[in-house]
């Protein structure tokens, strides 16, 4: 364990590219994110507390929550930290294709990258899953409990939601567009076990996804991008959300680039960290909501 719970939040940039981009997406679910650092302030806020004695209380209950190995909280961090770490190397794969579908004389770039909507398929469905095991650690049950996960869907709040949403918008619709969901399936199965292999999100992760061996952790994959897809398609159409509302919504927050969605999707990936950022502010109001009804 590098950092305690309370160094990691507090940590937390009050402003940065990734804050920018998660403000930028408040119009998808309004008000349910806010940037809230500091380990003391993510108490106050969580809990409405306001008596000192109590609040040292909680934080000393959530931090010892968090350092007890047999609680799911560290590896939940590990995970969302991890997932995010080597996610701009796939975007960079996808913006290097990119490149050389759009400039003649760079062709051959195609040909030593993977095509970027396969990259972003099977990125996609490696976060999901990270999020999907993030879960089950954080709430004590088997790490294979996809139902559950798309049970929870249903009221999902705060940081957990602006981060599916995040998902949803710049992993899924915008690399890929709004019926993103039939054709990461399919981009998934076609990649097969090879393609899931040379991804280095799964690569990093892999030792916590359930199943065992390359080709059953596919099959759980493939089962956790199904199990939502209900869910998923009724937000997006709920939400409008096409490619160009979010490349309308994003212009500007990430510059230098043109506004093609697919390029957006790969500069995104390069340039911020919303699982690690969220997934660490999840993972404090877990154990501060616990932390209050235990102390």
């Amino acid at each position: 364990m590098s950092q305690t719970i309370y160094e990691l939040v507090d940590d937390l940039p009050a402003k940065s590219l990734t804050t920018r981009m998660l403000g930028a997406l408040d119009w998808v679910v309004p008000g349910e994110w806010q940037n809230i650092v500091g380990f003391e302030n993510t108490i106050r806020h969580v809990t409405g507390e306001k008596n000192e004695a109590r609040i040292q209380k909680i934080g000393e209950r959530a931090i010892a929550l968090y350092n007890d190995k047999t609680q799911g909280y560290q590896r939940a961090v590990w995970l969302y930290q991890t997932v995010d770490s080597v996610q701009g190397l796939g975007g960079f794969a996808s913006f290097v294709n990119k490149i050389g579908e759009s400039v003649g004389f760079l062709s051959f770039l195609t040909k030593i990258t993977p095509q970027a909507d396969t990259t972003q398929a099977v990125d996609f469905g490696v976060k999901l899953v990270t999020e999907i095991v993030a879960f089950c650690k954080i709430n004590g049950i088997p790490g294979d409990r996809i139902t559950d996960f798309v049970e929870s869907l249903a009221d999902m709040r705060h940081e957990s939601l602006m981060r599916m949403a995040a998902l949803i918008t710049v992993d899924g619709v915008l690399p890929l567009g709004p019926d993103f969901m039939d054709k990461a399936l399919g981009l998934i199965d076609r990649s097969g076990v090879s393609g899931l292999q040379e991804n280095k999100a799964f690569a990093a992760i892999s030792a916590m996804i359930p199943g065992g061996s390359p080709a059953k952790q596919l099959d759980f994959i493939k089962e956790g991008v199904g199990g939502i897809q209900g869910w998923t398609k009724s937000f997006v159409q709920q939400k409008h959300l096409t490619p160009v509302s979010i490349t309308e919504k994003l212009r500007g927050t990430i510059g230098g680039l043109e506004s093609k969605g697919d390029w957006i999707a790969a500069s995104v990936d390069m340039t911020t960290n919303y699982f690690e950022h969220t997934g660490i502010q999840s993972v404090a109001r877990s154990l501060i909501s616990r932390a209050a009804a235990e102390v």
